[in-house]
């Protein structure tokens, strides 16, 4: 008897999503298929698979314990998120080579169901990064007698939801800060900087309203920029590592003695990156926005904003919640960048109400009881007469001027 050949041996998932990328968050049921194609017929002891979610770091450090002698040192962690096995043919035990409890599988393709439910409690975001990782994946083991196993690993995704749509997330963030220059005993005028965004969370792809005013009063040219960093840390045994990443960056205009730059909403798109990850004991993700002034010859003048990057965008009542909010509180911050330095006259009357309608206003309503007989005495009828007359006339200088008195304090020019 001549005994067939396994030709392939694939992991399929049943997509949750219309891109047929397997992503799946907390509490989630993953299913898929376990596809083996054989040619001839094979005998087996069992197919099964192994389902698993784990976070882990590690790194090395370099340590000198003397003048002729140096270490190395290793840090390492894990948490596990979930751990399931199951069993798709045959039994549990695949130490034995006997003959007895064989399943046959004929040539040709074959299909097997599998189905498990992630942990309703919170999971880390899939994440690959420097000194860590976060993965989910399914292992299929085929196994048969006297023949080494056959395995194969597929990893999937999952995204453990932020909302941004949260009060904390919608919040403004600003700061100021100001730096005096000094060069042995000569000093300089200072060079200031204030910066505003209109919320802490954004989703990839949204670009983010900077407004921010630079104020040079230094001998020097400077340069305002703005750059949106990643930060990985990551824990094992009472140690941190950190790595630092630049995202996306901009550039303003440079800045000689004694100008002035602002900026009203400038743009800073987000790139594709991966989500905050705030609740793993071993690894976090975190985000933040400088807006800094770049000073030659000199530390840098800068302000950190953190940012929250979401995976569940803006919904339209709360942007315009939130816009409603920032812009009030924003309107208040930068009143003289926006307001004109002369108000606009209001409309005319005749541009608001028309002869049309005045005179409609006057047509006696009829009467049905003793209530609206009343409304149709004198009083009802004054009301009606002057329910759209015209407003005073519009103007810049107050007709009744309060008289000066001898007491009243000068205001100090400037």
């Amino acid at each position: 008897m001549v005994l067939g050949k396994v030709k392939s041996l694939t992991i399929s998932f049943d997509c949750l999503n219309d891109s047929n990328v397997p992503v799946y968050s907390s509490g989630d049921t993953v299913s898929g298929r376990v596809n083996l194609e054989v040619t001839g017929e094979i005998r087996v002891k069992s197919l099964k698979i192994h389902a698993r979610g784990h976070a882990k770091v590690r790194w090395t450090e370099s340590r000198n314990a003397g003048s002729n002698t140096a270490y190395t040192q290793n840090y390492t962690e894990e948490v596990e998120y979930f751990n399931h096995k199951d069993i798709l043919i045959g039994h549990e035990r695949d130490d034995d080579n006997s003959e007895e409890g064989l399943n046959t599988i004929h040539s040709g393709r074959h299909e097997y169901a599998f189905s498990f439910e992630l942990p309703q409690t919170p999971l880390a975001t899939s994440f690959e990064g420097r000194h860590g990782s976060v993965r989910y994946w399914v292992k299929a083991e085929l196994h048969r007698p006297w023949l080494l196993p056959v395995k194969l690993k597929k990893e999937f995704t999952v995204f453990e939801h932020i909302d941004i749509n949260t009060p904390s997330l919608l919040s403004p963030q600003a700061g100021t800060k100001e730096k005096t220059l000094c060069c042995w005993f000569c000093t300089s005028g200072p060079i200031s900087l204030s910066a505003k965004i209109e919320r802490k969370g954004y989703t990839p792809g949204e670009s983010i309203q900077i407004f921010a005013e630079i104020e040079n009063c230094s001998s020097r040219m400077v340069v305002p920029k703005a750059a949106i960093y990643q930060t990985q840390a990551f824990y094992a045994k009472g140690k941190m590592k950190e790595v630092k990443q630049l995202v996306a960056n901009l550039r303003g205009e440079s800045l000689s003695s004694g100008k002035t730059e602002t900026w009203n909403g400038k743009l800073l798109k987000i790139p594709p990156v991966s989500p905050s990850i705030l609740d793993c004991s071993i690894i976090r993700v975190e985000y933040s926005l400088m807006v800094y002034v770049d000073i030659p010859g000199a530390m840098d003048l800068f302000l950190n904003l953190p940012l929250v990057i979401g995976t569940i965008p803006l919904h339209p009542f709360g942007s315009r919640t939130s816009s409603v909010s920032s812009q009030c509180s924003m309107n208040m911050n930068w009143l003289g960048l926006t307001l004109p330095e002369r108000p606009e006259a209001p409309p005319s009357y005749a541009e608001v109400v028309t002869e049309e309608q005045r005179q409609s206003s006057l047509v006696p309503i009829a009467a049905c009881d003793d209530f609206e007989r009343a409304l149709q005495g004198p009083l009802f009828a004054y009301i009606q007469e002057f329910r759209f007359l015209p407003p005073p006339l519009y103007s810049e200088i107050d007709p009744n001027p309060d008289q000066p008195t001898d007491e009243r304090p000068s205001c100090p020019s400037r």
